[in-house]
């Protein structure tokens, strides 16, 4: 029996990395899984793999989170073809970094509606089937960078929106709790993915110094990172609401040097 057995899972941005990797992990654990992303190849990929793990998947593609009237749909669609949802994992985000002088409004506007935007809409529009099953959770993703500054890298827009996505935990559990719903943020540092790794990998790029700093004395992994939003999304936490897991080696837990 798996921890998520019996349980419908919402994940957002399938298509690689964190997403792809909590697909696999969920599925496996015994959950149906409803994804989407809008890369349509990448997210065919996973539910593929899924498939041919044995497991249980279904994926719309491509889908812009930031229409409303598609995210209503799709969320809409899966409730019904599968008695209700369980699970909401808001996983999926885009940014753009630089420096507050040099940030264009385009480049804000992007980014809260990629890192914001598209987690209100999937959860508003979630939250009713939450209501109706008498419970659920509700996963977001944060980043340190939603807790702390950067000298490293500049990332005014990414910190106002990882910022709100920490701060939009809380009030989600707050409404939440009455109706049984847990809303919980992981907060992953540096994790290397299909996106990151460039930048982390290469030594001539300034984040790459970052590993030294970090007490585990290495980056992350994308399964390192779903395994905690496996703890959150089930029965295992049922008493933790509201809550910022930090998933980062020990890096915020210290100063640098």
């Amino acid at each position: 029996m798996g921890r998520l057995a019996g349980k419908v899972a919402l994940i957002t941005g399938t298509a690689s990395g964190q997403g792809r990797a909590a697909a696999v992990l969920f599925a496996a654990e015994g959950a149906t899984v409803v994804g989407t992303d809008v890369n349509a190849e990448g997210a065919a990929e996973t539910a593929e793999l899924v498939r041919v793990a044995g497991g249980r998947m279904t994926s719309t593609h491509p889908l812009d989170l930031a229409d409303e009237a598609g995210v209503a749909d799709w969320v809409g669609r899966a409730a019904a073809e599968h008695g209700g949802i369980d699970i909401v994992y808001n996983n999926a985000a885009a940014t753009r970094f630089s420096p507050v002088a040099e940030t264009s409004y385009a480049d804000w506007s992007f980014s809260v509606r990629n890192e914001l935007d598209i987690v209100f809409l999937v959860t508003k529009h979630a939250w009713p089937h939450l209501v109706a099953r008498g419970g659920g959770a509700v996963v977001l993703v944060g980043s340190t960078a939603g807790i702390t500054g950067s000298v490293t890298n500049p990332r005014i827009a990414h910190t106002a929106g990882k910022g709100g996505v920490v701060a939009m935990t809380k009030q989600l559990a707050a409404e939440g709790a009455k109706h049984g719903i847990r809303a919980n943020c992981i907060s992953p540092g540096m994790v290397i993915t299909p996106a990151t790794k460039g930048i982390l990998t290469s030594s001539d790029h300034p984040m790459h110094a970052i590993a030294r700093h970090i007490p585990l004395g290495r980056f992350g992994a994308a399964e390192e990172v779903v395994r905690c939003a496996l703890f959150l999304a089930s029965d295992e936490a049922s008493y933790v609401t509201g809550a910022n897991l930090v998933v980062d080696g020990g890096w915020s837990a210290v100063l640098p040097g």
